[in-house]
């Protein structure tokens, strides 16, 4: 044991203690990448039928901001069909409103993408400048399917926060009638 102790320092022999674990256990590590890897190349097991596309191309800031991608103070954008119009002149009219899908929002998105997303016109919109002057929208949705108060600026989603939505009003039943 003495013979051991002059060879190896005890800071040494602590710290050997303390590392040779870590590196042991770093051996299984390629095993799980390898296995990672090979369950991401297979297309089968990620996407359903074969479809490997993305519905929302990727959102890139570098994209310069224009006038089509800015909301006008009546709520409308270039290409959006006029209030009240249906939104889908094509859809089958058998009682039933078209089935609108349901498009991703996200911080960088231009207002005319969100407001494209929620299909829906929004209840207000207020534009104004900030400090800076850049172009402050504060767009307001009530109803449909991401009610919400969303603010850009310089035409980009900024912030989103949520709104009080009003319960739709239970029908009122009649009284129950006594079996005789």
């Amino acid at each position: 044991m003495n013979v051991l102790r002059k060879s190896i320092p005890a800071r040494q022999l602590a710290a050997l203690a303390i590392v040779a674990p870590m590196v042991a256990g770093c051996g299984g590590l390629s095993d799980f990448s390898l296995k990672d890897q090979e369950w991401f190349a297979r297309p089968g097991r990620i996407f359903k039928a074969g479809n490997s596309s993305i519905e929302t191309p990727p959102l890139s800031q570098n994209k310069e901001v224009t006038p089509n991608d800015l909301i006008s103070s009546d709520g409308q954008c270039p290409g959006m069909p006029a209030p009240g119009a249906p939104a889908d002149a094509n859809a089958s009219s058998e009682g039933q409103p078209p089935v609108q899908p349901v498009a991703p929002v996200a911080l960088g998105h231009t207002e005319c993408d969100v407001a494209r997303a929620i299909a829906i016109a929004p209840d207000n919109v207020n534009l104004s400048n900030n400090a800076r002057g850049d172009r402050v929208a504060l767009i307001t949705w009530t109803h449909g399917p991401r009610p919400g108060a969303y603010t850009f600026t310089s035409g980009r989603l900024t912030a989103i926060e949520r709104v009080d939505v009003p319960e739709p009003a239970k029908p009122v039943r009649g009284a129950k009638k006594k079996r005789a």
